[in-house]
């Protein structure tokens, strides 16, 4: 069974067919820029552009940087443009790909989701938690597979700040951080979340999954098992069209 998965995000709109028996894209994946700033037109336009460039007409799955509610109302926008707070991204985004049906997803809920059923948090119990970093840190907490929606640990505070804005892939490049010196910024950030969640595990996505062996060894004092996501920068497309087909 193949359901489109779409993930938006602070930089990148992205997206393919996915085949769901495997967990997989089942075609090489589509990715366009996030406009800036990234208003709901804008970004809708983007969405519609990568749907397209598959001529797709099934349900479509579709990640957001923020909290989001019953699969359509958007409640938050640290990382685009305010102007979609209390949006009906499912109407907005059914409309513009012409009717088509579409369902709504906090981007690491649906990363989360897809490293659950089909890579690094398979099979695992008690307390998990995926941290994605990119252009914020999304999350995704699950207590014995089962989601807490909307966690958006990115937002607590480090250090007098947001920790996405100590703490992110792109904090990094903003610092011109070293990978040690900023995995030593992870660390902290790490410690926090555990001393709230003592979560089992800790599952790291985002693009920076890639890159695991350059930073992850740098990172101490945890006691939680740390993995990179096995479905890296794929994972949230992924649990997008996983969210789709439930709907569907």
């Amino acid at each position: 069974m193949q359901i489109f998965g779409v993930d938006i995000g602070g930089s990148g709109i992205k997206g393919a067919p996915v085949d769901l028996d495997r967990g997989d894209l089942a075609q090489e994946r589509c990715k366009v820029l996030t406009p800036h700033p990234a208003v709901p037109d804008g970004v809708a336009d983007g969405v519609k552009q990568v749907i397209d460039h598959f001529g797709w007409t099934g349900p479509v799955g579709l990640t957001f940087p923020g909290v989001v509610t019953g699969g359509a109302m958007v409640r938050t926008a640290a990382n685009v443009d305010p102007g979609w707070i209390d949006t009906d991204a499912r109407a907005l985004f059914s409309d513009r790909l012409g009717g088509l049906p579409v369902t709504v997803v906090n981007d690491a809920d649906a990363a989360g989701v897809a490293e659950m059923r089909f890579g690094a948090g398979r099979g695992r119990k008690g307390t998990v938690i995926l941290l994605t970093f990119g252009t914020g840190i999304g999350s995704a907490v699950f207590a014995d597979g089962v989601l807490v929606p909307n966690t958006e640990l990115g937002h607590l505070e480090l250090n007098g700040h947001d920790a996405e804005k100590r703490a992110s892939s792109k904090a990094k490049d903003d610092h011109e951080l070293s990978w040690q010196q900023w995995a030593h910024r992870v660390q902290k950030y790490l410690a926090h979340v555990e001393m709230l969640f003592s979560p089992e595990l800790f599952i790291v996505g985002g693009g920076v999954s890639r890159k695991a062996d350059k930073f992850l060894h740098f990172i101490e004092g945890i006691r939680a098992e740390i993995v990179p996501a096995q479905l890296q920068n794929n994972a949230g497309i992924v649990g997008a069209a996983m969210r789709a087909a439930e709907k569907a």
